[in-house]
């Protein structure tokens, strides 16, 4: 990253795929919630491809995908009130805090930085497993989806994200794993880098087009030097 981060006085973050791999536990309630309805089951790797616009986005690909020939199609509606029971039950059973999250966020805090959680996920869902997973105290706060408005592409969440925090957007970076995330920081005005071991592969094949692409996660804290106040990057 070329330009000064001294103005940074924020870091947000994406959950799925970022800060913690849910994969596994999205993959059970997903497919309990097929098989219930009679659909197929799915891969790992296909939902994979699947995740990252919200629930009800994942919900709809997911029949789409699982759809048996001349099988009843149920709604939406069913479908997701199915998915969200499911998964709420087993929010992190299986699921697993990326390696180097935890010291990556102390030092983040440690540099004066005001951290919060921004996620596509459903706000009833995100912040139960942020609880559950033992993240929520390195946060000022999580922010989900309340309605389909809300969601990423969209500058909408990271807006707010920065009104809380009493800061103008370009004082905010944005960390996340897909070209969704960028799209949503580059809306709202704030700066962007990826991870590379998310959910979407168009990331590792150039997409998006991030400011910086990190390896793992602890070379945001490589960057930590960087976002001190009165610091001036010198990469």
């Amino acid at each position: 990253m070329t330009e000064s981060l001294a103005e940074i006085r924020a870091v947000g973050f994406d959950l799925d795929g970022t800060l913690i791999d849910t994969l596994p536990d999205l993959g059970t309630a997903l497919n309990g919630m097929l098989a219930r309805l009679h659909h197929a089951q799915l891969s790992e790797e296909m939902i994979r491809t699947l995740v990252g616009d919200g629930a009800e986005s994942l919900v709809e690909r997911a029949l789409a995908a699982g759809r048996r020939p001349h099988a009843p199609e149920p709604s939406v509606r069913e479908a997701l009130t199915l998915f969200k029971g499911m998964y709420a039950r087993r929010l992190f059973s299986r699921s697993r805090i990326y390696p180097e999250v935890i010291p990556t966020l102390r030092t983040l805090a440690d540099a004066g930085l005001s951290l919060c959680c921004i996620t596509n996920k459903d706000e009833t869902l995100a912040q139960p497993l942020m609880r559950e997973a033992a993240l929520e105290g390195y946060f000022e706060f999580t922010i989900g989806t309340r309605t389909r408005e809300d969601r990423k592409p969209g500058p909408a969440m990271l807006l707010r994200a920065c009104g809380r925090l009493g800061i103008e957007p370009p004082q905010m970076l944005y960390v996340g794993d897909s070209t969704v995330d960028l799209q949503a920081a580059r809306a709202a005005g704030c700066r962007a880098v990826a991870v590379s071991y998310g959910y979407d592969g168009r990331i590792r094949s150039g997409g998006g087009a991030p400011e910086a692409l990190l390896a793992g996660f602890d070379e945001v804290a490589r960057l930590a030097g960087l976002l001190q106040p009165g610091r001036t990057s010198r990469s």
